[in-house]
């Protein structure tokens, strides 16, 4: 089902290539010393310890907190894990086809695939797995359910499944595919001019399906490009200079990689014609886009090619690799470092140099060298891609979080969804007011309890004022406080109606039409893509971010 072993370099924490090791005599004599130090001492320790201990267990904890003092992307993959890390760089696996998730102890389907074996056999989002292959599955952790479920293609699995509203679980047989996780999982127009696609993540053919989507825009009328970058983690090195060359010319440079073995280090080129070099481009970027997502945001940038919008990126500027183990294990190493065609290297963290407590700390902006793009505009390393227009990010109330938190969102959606059998396009729905009052109702007997900011800080101020001898002196003005807070409390739902309309809306569109309603649900109150149309509409202000400023 899979190659052996996977070509390709990656800047998310997976990869694979060879590394020669070069050291002098006196390494190799350290290098010696400590394993045969580290052998006896493990020796000793199953031997004599007052417990039995289990040598696999102690052997990875120790490998683990090793490769943990590296930094976070070094990591060992035992045999058992092989199958996830192929998933991950390959995007492919023998399964059913649906995201699961628990909630409240049951094990539940989140986002059955289009055209998967599980959307055809008619599971949908909400339902509960009881038991796979006669497995009672309830209380399982996630991954174990997941290991369960997967498997090779073309082989049957036995699920017991029960749905909303219905008292009897039901019995589905249906076989196992081979299921490939998209990389671009939404294409469409936002209005008769724009057109939008998201990136999800880098995995094999991401350039491919990115191609794709710029080309079907166009026939869709598209004449300006939203290309969506947010939380996108990141993949295959050889995937962001594809998907770079789309939009720059052929021969431009892409990234360069510098590691401690110089044979591997390399600058990677535009090897293409690009698709288009001239439509406009808007490029969201959030904090959670790392990696791969950052050269592609950084080139972009470089180049002059698109405006960025959205939020500073995370700021992960290494290259893993892999190297074969024995026993069909393998090491995910850090071994280069990457650098947009400015010349800069965004990693944020220093992992080289830490505290003595053992900690890391970001590189603090005022030590950030400036570097210019290839039309002169300021663009700074150290810290991940600043984008040219940033846009604040919603900051969700408490109340928010805890319903999402706890799930009430996710069963209200199942509720509403075995009641109403159709709905507008996820474009176009909107709760009603009586919809909304339904849902306060249907929190009414559910634990909405959370502690506000002022709240907590109430409670420190209350300590405080205990220790200092001055509770008596403010005792009344807290209470005060107190009181309206709970106040305030009570009528958040309402207070906060917006924000958890937004999310309960997109929540029951994707029960209608899965991942796409859950974007296309959200279009109307996503402040980055009103700010990168409003970019777009407007050819000078658009122009304006790409020159210059001048003094």
């Amino acid at each position: 089902m899979y190659k052996k072993y996977i070509a390709g370099i990656l800047v998310a924490g997976v990869g694979l290539g060879l590394v020669s090791f070069k050291s002098d005599s006196d390494r190799y004599f350290e290098i010696a010393k400590n394993l045969d130090v580290f052998a006896t001492l493990f020796k000793e320790v199953n031997t004599y310890y007052v417990d039995e201990v289990p040598p696999a267990q102690m052997m990875r904890t120790g490998i683990d907190a090793m490769l943990k003092s590296l930094d976070p992307y070094t990591n060992y993959i035992p045999e058992d894990d092989i199958e996830d890390f192929r998933t991950m760089t390959t995007g492919q696996y023998g399964g059913i086809g649906a995201g699961i998730g628990v909630h409240d102890g049951k094990v539940v389907i989140q986002m059955p695939y289009e055209g998967s074996p599980a959307q055809k056999a008619g599971l949908t989002i909400g339902d509960q797995i009881l038991k796979i292959d006669g497995v009672n599955v309830t209380g399982k952790p996630s991954a174990e359910v997941s290991k369960l479920l997967k498997g090779q293609a073309n082989t049957p699995i036995k699920l017991e499944i029960k749905s909303y509203g219905q008292t009897k679980p039901r019995t589905v047989e249906l076989l196992r595919a081979n299921i490939t996780v998209e990389n671009v999982p939404y294409i469409g127009m936002l209005d008769n001019e724009i057109g939008y696609f998201q990136l999800s993540g880098f995995t094999m053919d991401a350039s491919r399906e990115v191609k794709q989507a710029v080309q079907k825009l166009k026939e869709m009328g598209a004449k300006k490009i939203i290309f969506d970058l947010r939380d996108n983690p990141g993949g295959l090195l050889h995937e962001a200079v594809n998907i770079s060359n789309i939009f720059v010319d052929k021969g431009k440079d892409i990234v360069s990689t510098k590691g401690k073995v110089k044979e591997w280090n390399k600058t990677y080129k535009a090897l293409d014609e690009p698709l288009d070099k001239s439509v406009p481009l808007v490029v969201l970027t959030s904090s959670r886009s790392a990696s791969a997502a950052e050269i592609v945001a950084g080139v972009m940038q470089d180049y002059d090619r698109a405006v960025l919008v959205g939020e500073r990126t995370f700021g992960k500027g290494l290259v893993q690799a892999t190297r074969p183990l024995s026993y069909n294990s393998q090491l995910k190493v850090t071994t280069a470092k990457y650098y947009t065609p400015s010349g800069r290297c965004i990693q944020a963290i220093d992992y080289s140099h830490r505290n003595e407590d053992g900690s890391v700390a970001s590189i603090p902006d005022s030590l950030r060298v400036a570097f210019k793009t290839a039309g002169g505009r300021v663009v700074y390393d150290g810290g991940g891609i600043s984008p040219d227009v940033e846009v604040p990010q919603t900051e969700y109330s408490e109340i928010a979080r805890t319903i999402v938190g706890k799930g009430y969102l996710f069963e209200f959606a199942n509720k509403y969804k075995a009641e109403h059998p159709t709905i507008a396009s996820a474009k176009d729905f909107q709760l009603s007011d009586a919809d909304y009052q339904k849902f306060v109702a249907f929190l009414a007997d559910k634990d909405v309890s959370y502690t506000t900011t002022v709240e907590q800080e109430l409670v420190e101020l209350t300590d405080k004022s205990k220790e200092g001898k001055h509770y008596d002196d403010i005792k009344s003005e807290l209470d005060a406080i107190r009181k309206k807070v709970s106040h305030n409390k009570s009528n958040d739902l309402q207070r906060f109606r917006p924000e958890i309309q937004e999310m309960l809306e997109a929540e029951i569109a994707s029960r209608y039409y899965l991942q796409k309603g859950y974007i296309e649900a959200s279009f109307d109150d996503d402040q980055d893509i009103i700010m990168a149309k409003n970019v777009l509409n407007d050819p000078q202000k658009y122009a304006s971010y790409l020159k210059v400023k001048s003094k």
